[in-house]
């Protein structure tokens, strides 16, 4: 960390502590817990959710909803009360949500399937369910995919136009590319576990979910970012980190398992994914890429060629119904591509 980066990380947590102690910030008292999509590893399950204040955001899913009133709902889901220290419980098993409210509980693993647990807050009148994917015994493999601009249109590789989308749109109106349905359902196959990976940040959890089983994405746990500020970090890492360190997590969690990686090329999926089958031989069998409509860009191009070259089977296309090559210095992108050999 930079001399100037620690002098502005320390003055943003004085910033934070002071609006935490600001004199009319009302009292924790009605704590909620916002459940995350858990997953399993070979031996245990792991629970995962946030506590907070106050009560969820109700979800607006009319078409016709004002971009003024989209707006409003998505800076809701980002002022948050964070309720530190309180205790979980989950059957006889607690653990105490940390400075930000997270909290990660291992449990003993189940049957195999979609499983839930039931969480409660010591001192408070509070319950909720928790959803636990358990990787299917009859898994081939696994599947990896990002989200932004890869299953829905986020432009992301623009700063203005990604805050755009992401603050006025909402579950009806948020476009998920058909194909991507398609792909993932094709290698899901009813077995095979998706994971999804992406720097959104947590407070988008739930908006992302009711996204996905609007749209009938296959359903999986996501992973996603921390924004927040603490004494330990400024603003968690940056894209590439944080998505490598989560591709890590999942592969530790299903070590019988290959994968399959799906991202696009308007920002770092390329490279993250190269370094990714650097640090871990053998793990990887296919990787896909949708290229947008600006086109490649010469410096993702050259990061595909080389997992190409590493022997994983790569497809780079504008649609994932088609497959696609890696198209020339000289070739724009089309719409159908062909594989590469």
């Amino acid at each position: 960390m930079t001399v100037l980066k620690r002098i502005l990380h320390r003055g943003a947590v004085l910033a934070e502590s002071a609006w935490d102690r600001r004199p009319f910030r009302r009292e924790t008292s009605s704590p909620y817990i916002d459940p995350f999509i858990g997953y399993s590893a070979p031996d245990h399950i792991v629970a995962r959710g946030r506590v907070l204040d106050g009560k969820p955001v109700a979800e607006n899913v009319a078409p016709d909803s004002s971009l003024w009133s989209n707006f409003r709902n998505m800076i809701k889901r980002f002022i948050t009360h964070e309720v530190p220290g309180v205790e979980i419980r989950i059957g006889n098993v607690r653990d105490v949500a940390d400075e930000e409210g997270y909290f990660h509980i291992d449990l003993p693993r189940p049957a195999d399937g979609a499983v839930s647990v039931e969480a409660s807050l010591t001192g408070y009148d509070c319950k909720v369910l928790l959803p636990i994917i358990v990787t299917d015994p009859a898994a081939r493999f696994g599947i990896i995919s990002d989200i932004d601009d890869t299953l829905i249109r986020t432009d992301a590789w623009s700063l203005w136009r990604n805050l755009f989308n992401t603050l006025t749109g909402n579950v009806a109106s948020r476009q998920v590319f058909p194909d991507a349905k398609t792909l993932l359902e094709r290698l899901h196959a009813g077995v095979n576990p998706v994971f999804y990976v992406s720097s959104s940040p947590w407070n988008l959890h739930a908006f992302l979910v009711r996204v996905f089983e609007r749209n009938g994405l296959v359903p999986g746990p996501l992973f996603l970012r921390d924004l927040g500020i603490s004494r330990t970090k400024f603003i968690k890492g940056s894209h590439g980190e944080h998505k490598g360190k989560m591709i890590d997590k999942i592969l530790a969690a299903n070590p019988d398992l290959s994968f399959v990686l799906i991202g696009d090329t308007g920002q770092h999926d390329p490279e993250v994914y190269h370094a990714a089958i650097e640090r871990h031989p053998g793990r990887f069998t296919e990787a896909w890429f949708r290229i947008p409509r600006e086109g490649l860009a010469p410096r993702y191009r050259e990061w595909i060629e080389r997992i190409r070259d590493a022997g994983i089977a790569t497809h780079a296309t504008t649609d994932f119904g088609v497959g696609g090559t890696i198209p020339s210095q000289r070739e724009p992108a089309r719409n159908a591509l062909g594989d590469i050999p």
